[in-house]
C-alpha cells in the first residue's frame, strides 16, 4: 500500500509540473501541502522551475500564496476545533473533574512550553510555519488559540516566502546540473 501511495504521489506531482499546467498546480500542490495532509510543495516547484527558469519569482510567489491560504485552513479547523469542543464541554460539564490534572492529559510538560512559547510570541510564532512536521499543526494551534487572524497570516506568508525563496534558489545554486541551471 504504502509503495503504491509513493508511486501516486510521484506521479501527481510529475503531472503537476508539466509546463501546460503550470503556476496552477504549484499553487494547488502548495495548498494542499500546508493543510494537515502529508505533502510536500518543493518538488513540484523545482520540477516546474526546471522546465521555466525564467518563472521564479512568480513561482515563489504562487506557492507562498497557495501555501499561506492553506496555513489558513489549518488555522479555522484549529478555530473550529476549539469552538467544537467549548460546545462540547458546555452541553458535558464536569463538576466533580476538579481533582484531575489535565495538563498531563494534554501533553505534560511539553503542552506547557509550547502554551507558554506560543502566547509569548503571538502570531510571530506562525514564522516557523514553514516548518516540516510542526509548522501545519502550529497553525491549527494557532487558530485554537485564537490568535488574531491578519497577523497570523502575514507571518505565515512572511516565513513560508523566505522558505521558498532560499529552498529554491539554494537547490537551484548547489545543483546547478538540475533543469540545466
Amino acid at each position: 500500500m504504502e509503495a503504491w501511495i509513493h508511486s501516486t504521489v510521484l506521479w501527481l506531482l510529475h503531472v503537476l509540473a508539466l509546463p501546460e499546467i503550470g503556476l496552477s498546480a504549484i499553487f494547488i500542490v502548495s495548498f494542499v501541502s500546508a493543510t494537515l495532509l502529508p505533502l510536500g510543495s518543493e518538488p513540484a516547484v523545482l520540477a516546474y522551475l526546471s522546465v521555466a527558469p525564467h518563472m521564479f519569482w512568480a513561482a515563489v510567489v504562487v506557492a507562498t500564496v497557495g501555501n499561506t491560504l492553506g496555513g489558513a485552513v489549518s488555522y479555522w479547523m484549529g478555530l473550529g476545533a476549539a469552538k467544537a469542543y467549548e460546545t462540547w464541554r458546555e452541553k458535558h460539564p464536569h463538576e466533580d473533574d476538579s481533582d484531575q490534572d489535565y495538563s498531563k492529559k494534554a501533553g505534560g510538560r511539553w503542552h506547557s512550553f509550547i502554551t507558554k512559547w506560543l502566547t509569548t510570541l503571538g502570531p510571530k510564532a506562525l514564522l516557523f510555519s514553514w516548518l516540516p512536521i510542526v509548522g501545519d499543526p502550529l497553525c491549527a494551534i494557532a487558530g485554537w488559540a485564537r490568535l488574531p487572524l491578519v497577523p497570523c497570516l502575514i507571518y505565515m506568508a512572511i516565513g513560508k516566502f523566505l522558505r521558498y525563496v532560499m529552498m529554491t534558489s539554494g537547490i537551484l545554486w548547489i545543483l546547478p546540473h538540475l533543469g540545466g541551471f
